[in-house]
């Protein structure tokens, strides 16, 4: 019938069976591991396996593995975005805040000088003042050493309780003292005046300068801490991402080995140009689209006209150009025009079996008469060629040289078509 036996007397058996089955397991354990729990979980992989090849499964499980890492690591490059949007708008906010804590600061230093300079006023006019008060009562006490009026002045001022303010109040120093000695003690009185209203204002100041500090100050550690929050978490989806992408590296890696054992097994099993998912009993998927009109008897969609439909069609799944494949391994009796089916394809099995596919696109027959080609093996490209409506494949199965239903036919080989 023209399709290698494969696994028969005399083919020598691979020993490499345990090593790519720990590979399949291992992209399964490398997506499980990724950085964020719970996300995904890794695509179930059989570890079943009776041949010395990985199955069809564990290829399909490998290419979910890689797929799912690859769908992890772009909602984190998403979030990474963000995340980064937010580092930087917490950034500007402590920056903004550090400026007004700069401009705070600076009005504190340049009001600190403001309030030294009165303080040290303060200081210079409380010493004028005493140094006044001083003056004054030394004035009185020369005067009391006299006769009269001055020799009433000594026991009252060393004798009258209170300060030199109280005592000079008591004294009638307008009658006693006269105009000039008045003028000393209104310029003492004075004196205090201006140090006590300097020192109140240097009080003061201070007090609103270190409550605008410490509100500054408060503000941008708030800020900074934030703006070191934002940057921690972006820091950490960065090497999370980082994570993602050389676990993607492996899981490629695992699926390109994976995908090329399962190749090697089905060229071994079927014959050289086996390709994808074939079942246990050497069939494969003609076309990977649904179907669009069963076998038997239908209306013409051209014609009108009630007719047998000889086989089922296939749309869908890429169109114009998709695929066409041969449904079984064989040998290729017929490529060329065909009437209403337009370019057709035709595989005689050696089983008994036959296989046609109708309606290819012009240009787009890929074998030749004669050919022996695998399950699998891509064969044509869809078209709408002969009387079609569109783009698709009219596929047809014969047992024995007769026409039998492609659906019930394949799903007992393991294969479900649509």
């Amino acid at each position: 019938m023209g399709r290698s036996t494969g696994r028969g007397a005399g083919v020598a058996q691979p020993k490499i069976g345990v090593a790519r089955g720990f590979r399949v397991l291992a992209g399964a354990l490398a997506l499980a591991l990724l950085p964020v729990a719970g996300v995904l979980a890794p695509a179930p992989v059989s570890a079943l396996r009776t041949a010395d090849y990985p199955s069809w499964e564990e290829v399909v499980a490998a290419q979910r593995n890689e797929a799912n890492a690859k769908t992890l690591r772009a909602g984190l490059e998403a979030q990474l975005q963000g995340l980064q949007v937010e580092a930087q708008r917490t950034q500007d906010e402590a920056d903004q805040k550090g400026e007004l804590y700069a401009v705070a600061q600076q009005a504190y230093d340049e009001q600190s000088i403001i309030t030294q300079t009165l303080l040290d006023q303060t200081a210079a006019a409380q010493d004028e003042a005493d140094a006044a008060y001083k003056v004054a009562a030394q004035v009185i006490a020369e005067m009391s050493k006299g006769g009269g009026t001055g020799a009433e002045l000594t026991p009252r001022l060393f004798t009258t309780p209170g300060s030199p303010d109280v005592l000079l109040s008591r004294l009638e120093i307008g009658r006693v003292l006269g105009d000039r000695y008045a003028g000393l003690y209104a310029r003492a009185i004075e004196l205090r005046n201006v140090a006590n209203a300097l020192a109140e204002q240097a009080e003061v100041a201070q007090e609103i300068l270190e409550r605008l500090r410490i509100a500054a100050e408060a503000a941008f550690l708030v800020a900074q801490a934030a703006a070191q929050a934002a940057a921690e978490k972006l820091a950490q989806t960065e090497r999370d991402i980082a994570e993602v992408r050389a676990r993607i590296e492996y899981l490629a890696g695992i699926r390109e080995q994976t995908t090329a054992d399962y190749n090697e097994g089905i060229a071994a099993q079927w014959g050289t140009g086996a390709w994808g998912q074939i079942s246990q009993t050497g069939w494969a998927k003609p076309h990977a689209g649904y179907i669009t009109s069963h076998f038997g008897g239908r209306t013409n969609p051209v014609t009108g006209v009630w007719h047998q439909h000889t086989g089922v069609d296939l749309a869908g799944a890429g169109g114009c150009g998709a695929p066409i494949r041969a449904t079984h391994g064989g040998v290729v009796t017929y490529a060329g025009w065909n009437g209403t089916l337009g370019y057709y394809v035709a595989i005689d099995h050696g089983d008994g079996t036959s296989s046609g596919y109708g309606h290819i696109q012009a240009g787009g027959i890929g074998v030749s008469i004669g050919q022996q080609v695998g399950p699998g093996q891509q064969i044509a490209l869809t078209g709408t060629t002969g009387q079609s409506t569109g783009c698709h494949l009219h596929f047809i199965v014969r047992i024995n040289g007769n026409l039998t239903d492609p659906v019930p036919y394949l799903r007992g080989q393991g294969i479900t078509l649509g």
